[in-house]
């Protein structure tokens, strides 16, 4: 079995650079459409983040009846409104990459696309960093990057080049807007001071949404929802891609919080484990796809679980408790990458290592409102509900 995956992977990798190349002259014959965009999250893995909230808004404004919006997905049978849909990495992305005048996108993009000078490339990224990244990650000897084993020289030249062709990169707060100065060596003339499009969600949802959502999740009403988001780990993966040791008891979660809570467990997407619940758990875990869009898990969600992860400057905005469950610190924050502040001065939570103690502080409440408050004047103090709009006005311009 494993050598016909094997194959199969081959396959689709011969034909992808048999695209490369019919690509190289596409961009010589394919002329720019002014009124085509092209959406990309996280290479293709779903309708999602930045990209989609920007999508949505401009599907309200009727200054964009006439515009193509192409969806570019690793698995396009979906629909979605006023879009069309196309599968990442085919002929007929490679045409559209050409084609489309905007292209919107919340993930670096590979060195093998090029933009021409009349195209627009607005850089959405996907998070605040609490992680150090590109330029700022502090050198080791010997030190690689990713499972591609990269060194450090060309780990950057790959943010190098992306950075090259952006016309925009959004900052979502004035912390971002300093770090991504260094990271990577952008030119703040490039930067937009606009918040995180993805987050004007957060800021208008209505309790009736809200409700609707937890009944297509099936939450039961008279429980609680935890989320449990955990990040990946540079140093854990295998040939197929990143992978993630639970270090959660859930069967321990169960007996200290069943009778309140349920959890929704979604690891992050570039984890490749499948994680399967045996009988005794059905009813308390709800395992979500690492591609979903996590705005949905945040709204109905009244407790935060995460270590390293950026989506809690998100969650952050939403004022609700979260809880920091770092249990491998040490070796994170001194092997892998390093962090941008001190944990223990910034973060909107306590930092526990040790599972017993954070099933208690959840059972008991105990959360520091103040440090949230905090937390939330420096870095979301630009998330009003209009993030969506400021971006547009910027890229397209005003209507």
């Amino acid at each position: 079995m494993a050598w016909k995956q094997n194959m199969i992977r081959h396959a689709k990798r011969l034909v992808v650079r048999c695209f490369k190349v019919v690509y190289k002259g596409m961009q010589k014959t394919v002329s720019v459409d002014e009124h085509t965009v092209i959406f990309i999250a996280f290479h293709g893995r779903g309708y999602t983040d930045n990209p989609k909230y920007i999508h949505q808004e401009m599907c309200k404004q009727s200054r964009f009846d006439d515009y193509t919006f192409v969806w570019a997905l690793k698995k396009p049978n979906v629909e979605i409104e006023h879009a069309k849909t196309i599968r990442y990495n085919s002929l007929h992305y490679f045409y559209y990459m050409c084609k489309a005048k905007y292209w919107i996108v919340n993930c670096k993009l590979p060195k093998h696309i090029q933009k021409k000078p009349e195209q627009v490339y607005l850089q959405t990224w996907h998070g605040t960093p609490l992680k150090r990244l590109a330029h700022d990650i502090v050198e080791v000897e010997n030190q690689t990057f990713y499972r591609s084993g990269m060194n450090r020289k060309q780990m950057t030249d790959t943010y190098d080049d992306d950075v090259a062709k952006y016309n925009y990169m959004i900052a979502p707060n004035e912390f971002s807007y300093e770090v991504f100065q260094t990271a990577f060596r952008i030119n703040p003339k490039r930067l937009i001071k606009t918040g995180y499009p993805r987050n004007d969600f957060l800021t208008n949802i209505t309790p009736e949404e809200i409700e609707n959502i937890k009944q297509r999740f099936h939450i039961p009403a008279h429980k609680k929802v935890l989320l449990y988001a955990p990040t990946w780990r540079d140093n854990s993966y295998n040939t197929r891609g990143y992978t993630f040791e639970l270090k959660a008891d859930f069967h321990r979660w169960k007996e200290v919080l069943g009778d309140e809570y349920v959890v929704l467990f979604k690891p992050h997407y570039l984890i490749i484990n499948k994680f399967e619940n045996d009988a005794s758990l059905e009813g308390f875990i709800y395992n979500v796809d690492a591609n979903a869009d996590i705005n949905d898990l945040y709204v109905i969600s009244d407790v935060l679980v995460t270590d390293y992860s950026s989506v809690f400057f998100d969650y952050a905005n939403l004022n609700r408790p979260m809880y920091f469950y770092m249990f491998d610190l040490e070796e994170y924050a001194d092997e892998l990458r390093g962090f941008y502040f001190d944990i223990y001065e910034v973060m909107p939570g306590d930092i526990i290592q040790d599972e017993e103690q954070l099933l208690a502080d959840i059972k008991k409440g105990q959360y520091d409102f103040k440090r949230l408050e905090a937390f939330n004047q420096r870095f979301n103090n630009w998330q009003d509900g209009h993030a969506s709009q400021r971006v547009i006005d910027i890229v397209f311009g005003k209507e």
